[in-house]
């Protein structure tokens, strides 16, 4: 009985400590020097990626091209099902107070006003925390409450976990060098580590405040929770859990050597790990509502990172302090700083940001989701 219970805390603390260490065993296999990996603050380019290619780049646009018509098909099925949300009272001060600040840090992470100069490099803090408040805000003068107001323990928490989560990504990107940061070379390493904490905890929060502002659209997710069935073959759940850990665990390890041909993993394996975890812990996983056709998790969360990927790129286009990317074989055909075709990765995204803040919010999980009849209250 006893490890009945523990069981999913050991498989989950068991897959923690191999997604951290796989990664590593690139470089010990291939006598490549550890240090460069764990560089910190990490300041050195030592991947050199593959020069644009049309052939890979022609594929990927068609590909991306049919998941987005896909994606956005379930949306404009339900364009007759909805209705424009209705505010039920005025915004609230402290919503108006954060539109305020984000207007004024955006200007001033645009401007070069030598008297605000020093504090340019950490713009992105106040824009994204008033982001935050201000589309909670929205969302309780439609539905009188929101995720701030409703679940202020889960809302607080979900900042300290949004760094961690966060600062897993920036681990896995030292093995791929997919992007790195300009405007910081003159903090000092705790600088860094404080000013990039705080920022990455905004991530998770943002994500989930602005899936919740979807789901307040009247009707979208009644609609989208009667969507077309997926059917797939019957694998048994733990065959099917082993293959897909088995697949991120040889990826994981491989992703330092074949930086540009698997750098698209550090989006992916995330997602792979947490659906096969859910599957030898008995839980449904989020793919499962798809087999009945309930669209509207997978679908409001992926749209959810979509849209916060574009603002995240557009405030970062002009930035002092801001992120280039180094993304092989695609990398022109840009919208702000980011490859157009960089911005299918917000889709699996939004469902790790999910998968992740359900550890800390009051909603029901995979496993107690509510039928189809009951899914706008879920959201």
């Amino acid at each position: 009985m006893k490890w009945h219970k523990s069981r999913p805390a050991i498989i989950y603390l068991s897959a923690t400590f191999l997604v951290v260490m796989l990664p590593l065993l690139g470089p010990v296999l291939s006598g490549r020097d550890l240090s460069l990996y764990l560089q910190f603050p990490p300041r050195t380019i030592y991947v050199e990626h593959a020069p644009f290619s049309w052939p890979v780049f022609v594929c990927l646009v068609l590909l991306e091209a049919c998941i987005y018509a896909a994606f956005f098909s379930l949306f404009f099925r339900c364009r007759s099902h909805i209705s424009l949300p209705r505010p039920q009272m005025p915004l609230p001060w402290w919503a108006r107070l954060s539109a305020l600040g984000l207007v004024l840090s955006w200007l001033l992470a645009w401007s070069r006003f030598p008297l605000f100069a020093p504090l340019q490099p950490f713009t992105f803090i106040p824009i994204w925390f008033c982001y935050i408040l201000l589309i909670n805000g929205i969302v309780y003068a439609i539905k009188g409450r929101c995720l701030f107001t409703r679940d202020p323990k889960g809302f607080g928490l979900l900042f300290p976990l949004s760094t961690i989560f966060w600062w897993y990504f920036e681990y896995l990107n030292r093995f791929v060098q997919n992007w790195y940061y300009l405007g910081v070379q003159e903090f000092s390493g705790v600088t860094y580590a404080v000013a990039a904490s705080i920022s990455f905890s905004t991530v998770l929060p943002a994500v989930i405040s602005t899936q919740e502002l979807i789901c307040s659209v009247p009707g979208l997710t009644r609609c989208l929770s009667e969507g077309p069935p997926i059917h797939v073959p019957a694998l048994p759940a733990k065959a099917a859990a082993y293959g897909l850990l088995s697949l991120s665990a040889l990826g994981l390890s491989l992703i330092c050597i074949f930086p540009d041909q698997l750098f698209w993993l550090l989006w992916v394996s995330p997602l792979l790990i947490f659906t096969a975890l859910d599957l030898l812990s008995g839980r449904d996983e989020i793919f499962s509502p798809l087999l009945r056709g309930d669209w509207s998790l997978v679908a409001t969360a992926a749209l959810a990172a979509l849209i916060c990927g574009f603002f995240w790129e557009l405030w970062n286009w002009k930035s002092q302090a801001k992120w280039i990317y180094l993304i092989p074989y695609v990398g022109r055909f840009k919208l702000f700083e980011m490859p157009l075709v960089g911005y299918a990765g917000y889709l699996p995204f939004g469902l790790e940001c999910w998968l992740i803040a359900r550890v800390v919010l009051a909603h029901p999980g995979p496993d107690s989701r509510p039928e189809a009849g009951r899914v706008e209250k879920r959201c």
